[in-house]
Order: C-alpha cells, then sequence, then structure tokens
C-alpha cells in the first residue's frame, strides 16, 4: 500500500502496482478462457469504476499473443515484477484470466517483451527472456518508446519492432559461468 498525500489515505494497488488514484494511465491484459483466443494487451488512459470494458475508439491494442505463448513468458514476467513492488510497498501482482490491470512503467516492459514474443520461434523465448531480464528497467522503457514511435500498432512488424525481437532473441546468452570465464581469461590486450 501506498499513502495518497492529497487525503492521507492508504491507496491500494491493483494488478501490477496501478493505482487508478495516482493515474489512469495503464496498460490492461486480457487473458481470454478459451485457449483458441489470444491474449489481448491495450494501453489505456482511463480507468472506469467497475467493470472494464474496452473501449477502442480510445484504447490502444499493442499486442496479440497466442496463449501458449503467454504461458511461456508470464511466471518469469511475474517474478521480474513482483520484487521491485514490494521494494515499493506495492502489493504482489498475480496475473487473473480476465482484466490484469499494469502500472503504466511495468506495461511498458510488458509490452516490449510481448512484442518479440509475439513474432518470434517458440523455441526463441528463452533466449528473448534472458535477453530481456539482462536489461535495465530504464532500458526497457527506452526501447519501448522508440519502438512504440515508429511500429507500435498491433500489426507493426518492421523497423524497431523488428530489430527488437532480432536484438532479443538471436544474441546469444551466455550463463553466468561462461561470461565470467570469459571475464577472467581476458588479459591486457583484450581490453
Amino acid at each position: 500500500m501506498i499513502l495518497n498525500k492529497n487525503k492521507n489515505k492508504k491507496l491500494t494497488s491493483i494488478g501490477f502496482g496501478f493505482v487508478p488514484e495516482e493515474s489512469q494511465l495503464h496498460f490492461l491484459v486480457e487473458i481470454p478462457r478459451n485457449k483458441d483466443k489470444e491474449v489481448r494487451i491495450f494501453e489505456r488512459a482511463k480507468w472506469l469504476e467497475g467493470e472494464q470494458v474496452i473501449d477502442y475508439r480510445h484504447d490502444k491494442i499493442k499486442v496479440l499473443l497466442s496463449v501458449s505463448k503467454w504461458e511461456k513468458i508470464k511466471f518469469t514476467i511475474a517474478r521480474e515484477f513482483n520484487p521491485r513492488l514490494k521494494a515499493k510497498k506495492y502489493k504482489k501482482g498475480t496475473w487473473v484470466m480476465g482484466k490484469t490491470p499494469v502500472h503504466r512503467l511495468l506495461g511498458k516492459e510488458l509490452v516490449l517483451i510481448a512484442w518479440v514474443i509475439a513474432d518470434c520461434d517458440p523455441t526463441n523465448i528463452d533466449s528473448a527472456l534472458k535477453n530481456w531480464l539482462g536489461l535495465r528497467p530504464e532500458e526497457r522503457w527506452w526501447l519501448y518508446t522508440m519502438t512504440n514511435a515508429t511500429s507500435g500498432n498491433v500489426d507493426d512488424n518492421f523497423g524497431w519492432r523488428k530489430a527488437i525481437r532480432y536484438a532479443l532473441t538471436e544474441n546469444p546468452v551466455l550463463d553466468d559461468k561462461k561470461r565470467e570465464s570469459l571475464f577472467f581469461n581476458m588479459n591486457d590486450e583484450d581490453i
């Protein structure tokens, strides 16, 4: 929980760090019960009281992701976000069937990896996640912003969007032992 400075009232976050009283900007992840449908992630500027109804005039769909691909990334994303939420005194987030709101900055990070996963070969998902985890949040926000500016629509598969897919899926991911051995085996001439 966080303290609302204006009203001296404690506010509780919902979903993954979203507090409507602080900012209406958020992302909304819609997870279908039917495995044949797709997970949809929306960028939204308004939170409604009660049931969240998607208004396609204002709510912008950013990603369509197969349920099978979503299942492969959702736990890693939650494990990445929840310690950060805890450090900020927000409650732990969980993905639910239906609609889960996500804080606007975490949503940028989520959409970035979802863009990569949506169009990649499923065998590259682990590499993409490892490379995504290797980026700092600020780097993810910047990549989202650059990509969103030029190719941020749901059907875009060009420019920055294509580049981040290649960067995160085709970059070699070294495990810690290999990375350590490369570092410790360097000499002054390598630097």
